[in-house]
Order: C-alpha cells, then structure tokens, then sequence
C-alpha cells in the first residue's frame, strides 16, 4: 500500500497519510461484502491518491523552486518499504529519475502507468481499479508510456556496478574538494537541480552544463567543508548522503548514462528528509521504529 502511494504521489510523508485513511476505511468496512482485500485496499489507495495528486498539481505550481521526490532509502530492510526490488525494471519503477518524469502526466495516466509497470496488473484489474473500461485503460498506458519515453530518458539504465562505481568516484573527489576528478564523472550537458523548498538555501533553477556545475559545486563544497559524505541505495539506485553531525541535510540521486552523470537531483528540504532520516538512523540503530 504504501509503495503504490509513494510512486503515485513522490511523497512518503503523503504515502503515509494515504495508508492511514485507507486502514481507517478497511476498518469501517463490511468485511464479508470484500472478496479480495488485496484489490479492495489497492482501489481504494488508488483513488486516494487521485484525489490528493489534483490538489498537488497546484501546489508544485507555486512551489519555491524545482520540486523533487521525498528520497526514500531502499537498501537494509528485508523487501523494503517500497517491495522487493526483484528487477532492473523493479528498481527503475521508483528511481527519482522516473518519478520526475511521472509529474509529466496526468493522475489518471499515472496510476495506470504505475500499476503497469511497477506492480504488472493487468488492464482488465486496472479497469476495474479505476472505474473506465479496459481498452481505455490501455489507451491510457499507451500515452503516458509514450509521454514518458519522449522525454529522452531511457530505461532500463546503466549496469548497477557502472553506476555505483560513478557516485563512488563523485562521492570520493567531493571529499577531498577535487574539481579535477568531479569534473571527470559529469558529462558535458549535466544538469543539476536543487529542491530546498524555501526552507534553505538552494538553486531556485536547475543549472546545466559541466562548467557551471563544477561552479556551483566548488561554492557548495566551501561552504560545506567538513561534512559526513556517505553512500546508501535510495530510490533503488546509489546515492550521496549528507549529514552536518548526526543531521541529515542531502540526499543526491544520479542519473547515469553513457559512463558519465548526465543529472543530479539533490534534495536538501528538511521536510521531505524527514523520513529518509528515520529509516537511516532504524538501520544505524536496529530495534528503532521507522516513524517517528
């Protein structure tokens, strides 16, 4: 339940609300006229999330900023918050990269694209979750398919060691404040973007191309010295993890294609921190609850 709200929504804070209303239903409910709990509960966490993505739509419009998926760690926990990541095509489902691209579609596009490709329903079941028929389900899938493929990003992406070895090596020159080697993982046309969501300091535009984000990193890194820089699988794919003391502050996804980073998507609100936070001082410190 709280996997299918998260891809629909790119929020664990709302994925969680979600989840909680839809307990509160399946508590109310008349057990015996429910013949699959499992489709039952999936409907109802569908519509939701429907209903929350059209009021969400017009917040991220005024949004300070570039808006950005809650990083959500996927690496520790046996199946994880988010499912077993079973495939390649499993872990691309829900990596930050497809989940930016998600936003380009309508709600309904993007719960029949989501109960396609990440959890493998078929159109008749998807039919029946959203109340239209099956052919317009698969008319549906097709052009949100289609949506998303036009944006240029390909999936599935670069093999997981060549991507791991990359955020290694960014992760490695950022600790010593080496432009030279930072500049070595980026391709020519990266782009950067920061989503700090008015609350702190970050690029209100996204900043492409290698110069200027070895610019806006040789700021970042003097203003930043002395930082904890780690690594953890978040979204399903390695990624840098920031913390000031005992304080996460970033969390920095890549995009990886052609042996080089061609996006970075950083995440420095404190709100939408909030739950990575939990989950990585759960797997620091075992017996911890995940929520606060």
């Amino acid at each position: 339940m709280f996997g299918l709200a998260y891809r629909m929504l790119g929020s664990a804070e709302e994925a969680e609300d979600v989840v909680q209303d839809a307990y509160l239903r399946w508590s109310g409910a008349d057990w015996r006229q429910v013949e699959h709990p499992g489709a039952w509960l999936a409907k109802v966490v569908t519509n939701l999330c429907l209903n929350r993505l059209t009021s969400a739509r017009a917040r991220r419009e005024t949004y300070p900023g570039p808006w950005l998926p809650e990083p959500v760690v996927t690496e520790g926990e046996p199946g994880g918050v988010l499912g077993p990541p079973e495939s390649a095509e499993r872990r691309e489902a829900v990596s930050t990269a497809l989940l930016v691209l998600l936003e380009r579609l309508t709600p309904t596009e993007r719960a029949v694209y989501v109960l396609r490709e990440a959890f493998a329903y078929g159109h008749r079941e998807i039919a029946g979750l959203l109340d239209v028929s099956e052919a317009h389900s698969r008319q549906l899938h097709h052009r949100a398919a289609a949506r998303v493929a036009a944006a240029g990003t390909r999936f599935p992406g670069p093999d997981e060691r060549r991507h791991r070895e990359l955020v290694e090596s960014f992760l490695a020159a950022a600790r010593e404040g080496d432009l030279a080697g930072l500049e070595k993982t980026l391709a020519a046309d990266v782009t950067w973007w920061g989503d700090g969501g008015g609350a702190v300091s970050a690029a209100r535009r996204p900043i492409t191309g290698r110069e200027k984000v070895l610019r806006f990193l040789a700021g970042l890194l003097t203003r930043n010295a002395g930082m904890n820089l780690t690594c953890a699988e978040v979204n399903g794919a390695p990624a840098l993890v920031a913390r000031a003391g005992d304080t996460l502050v970033a969390v920095a996804s890549f995009e990886v294609r052609d042996g080089a980073v061609t996006a970075v998507h950083n995440v420095v609100n404190p709100r939408k921190l909030a739950f990575a936070a939990r989950q990585l001082a759960r797997l620091s410190h075992p017996g911890a609850p995940v929520r606060s």
